[in-house]
């Protein structure tokens, strides 16, 4: 859930902000308004983190691949148990 605040209202809340996120458990994205548009996101960081991690993967067209066709193996059912593949391992 995304909660929006004015900039000039963000401005006297910014020391509060990272707990009012962490508090507020059900808002994940502080939206920072000016003239009433959104120009600004504030977001706790492990999200920040995950979002870049997911945008590098999905820039990486190796990795991407690689996903792309575990899915389809996954859809055909063409997968290996983990005890095949343990034993696969330990050859």
């Amino acid at each position: 859930m995304t909660r929006s605040l004015s900039i000039m209202e963000a401005r006297k809340q910014l020391n509060s902000l990272p707990e009012t996120l962490m508090r507020d458990g059900d808002i994940d994205v502080m939206e920072i308004t000016r003239r009433g548009k959104p120009v600004l996101a504030v977001l706790p960081w492990e999200l920040y983190e995950a979002i870049a991690e997911t945008l590098d993967v999905m820039a990486d067209k190796e990795i991407m691949e690689k996903l792309r066709q575990s899915i389809r193996e996954m859809d055909a059912g063409t997968t290996t148990s983990w005890e095949e593949a343990r034993q696969e391992l330990i050859k």
